[in-house]
């Protein structure tokens, strides 16, 4: 038997995302049904909807969801998932089998992104409909693989766990899991979205300074202070030389490039000390090529890496940033600007696009 719930569509790259009726069917072997509280607008949902990122279609876009589970499907062998469970969705989860898995890269499973390639529901005419990044979390509740829900922490507020499915989980990744930041190291982010925002966090936390904020939006100032910056910049052709102007003509020991654009990867390099490390954490286009020439490469002795969901193992992560959010360490909440039902997703694409805001949340409940 079906379950008919509300979802955010998207039908085509050129199309408009419109929310649908889509049946969901019983969970089968192995999965669960999850309905959710709360989703967060990512820049990857963006990205999915305009083709930047590759996604079967149609698809129900969100992948940073948390809810409850519903109801189990046969031969889930999990005892800590049943019914009535708070749980935070994991849009890329593990094997535990494959070559990158057993080798604790487990944020590269080769099978962890399978799971949007499969339709998952139908549409009211019967087409198939595919999970946005295996989760299709712009829903009123979705099917899962079991393997692919982490049991919320306790003492985590519902009104912002969703947040740590992604954004909290990828910035505070990059800096403690990538670059493996120490105190005293100088930072900036360039890039001030929801994984930004987390990312400053996790500077913080990890006693960088100074910490440099780098946004199109001189709006988003109060803001970053607020969340552990201690210096803002304007971003545009002058940067990397501001932000040598304020460690000494040098450049910062990590730079940390949140976008996803050629542009701004260039300047995250460029504001790079030799021998310093630049992260790129944003998911860009694979057109939006990159230029360095050999021999800066080969001078300034620095490393440019990229950071997959924050090189996290979410089963192991999600609990440790969890004791952080309880801890009073982790402000997830100042970091929603902007709560919105299901209709508003478009409403929050547009924001993305002209880089206003922080973190958009569906509210589901």
């Amino acid at each position: 038997m079906s379950t008919t719930v509300r979802a955010a569509v998207c039908t085509g790259t050129t199309d408009p995302l419109r929310i649908s009726d889509v049946f969901l069917p019983e969970p089968g072997p192995g999965q669960v049904r999850v309905r959710l509280s709360a989703a967060g607008v990512c820049h990857s949902d963006l990205s999915l909807a305009n083709g930047t990122l590759p996604q079967a279609l149609p698809a129900v876009l969100g992948h940073e969801g948390a809810g409850r589970v519903e109801s189990v499907g046969p031969d889930v062998t999990r005892t800590d998932i049943a019914p009535g469970q708070h749980v935070v969705l994991n849009w890329s989860p593990p094997c535990r089998e494959c070559w990158f898995c057993t080798n604790d890269e487990p944020y590269l499973c080769e099978q962890g992104l399978d799971p949007a390639s499969r339709a998952y529901a139908n549409l009211e005419d019967g087409t198939p409909v595919f999970p946005g990044l295996g989760t299709g979390a712009f829903a009123e509740a979705t099917v899962v693989p079991s393997h692919a829900v982490i049991p919320l922490p306790e003492g985590v507020t519902p009104s912002t766990d969703a947040l740590l499915g992604c954004a909290a989980l990828t910035g505070w990744g990059a800096v403690t899991n990538s670059a493996r930041v120490r105190a005293g190291e100088s930072a900036a982010v360039i890039g001030l979205g929801g994984v930004g925002l987390a990312t400053l966090q996790a500077l913080r936390l990890a006693g960088a300074d100074p910490i440099i904020a780098v946004d199109v939006s001189p709006a988003k100032e109060e803001l970053v202070r607020k969340l552990g910056a201690s210096h803002f910049v304007a971003a545009g052709d002058n940067t990397p030389r501001e932000l040598r102007g304020l460690t000494g003509g040098r450049g910062v020991d990590h730079a940390f490039e949140v976008v996803g654009s050629s542009t701004a990867i260039r300047t995250a390099w460029s504001a790079t000390r030799r021998g310093g490390t630049t992260t790129v954490v944003g998911a860009g286009a694979k057109e939006d090529t990159v230029g360095l020439s050999a021999l800066e490469i080969f001078h300034s002795a620095r490393t440019l890496r990229g950071c997959m969901y924050g090189a996290c193992d979410p089963d192991r992560d999600i609990p440790v940033l969890g004791q952080r959010v309880r801890d009073g360490e982790l402000d997830l909440a100042t970091m929603v600007t902007d709560e919105i039902g299901l209709d508003e997703v478009p409403e929050a694409f547009r924001r993305m696009r002209e880089g206003r805001g922080g973190r958009s949340i569906v509210r589901f409940e």
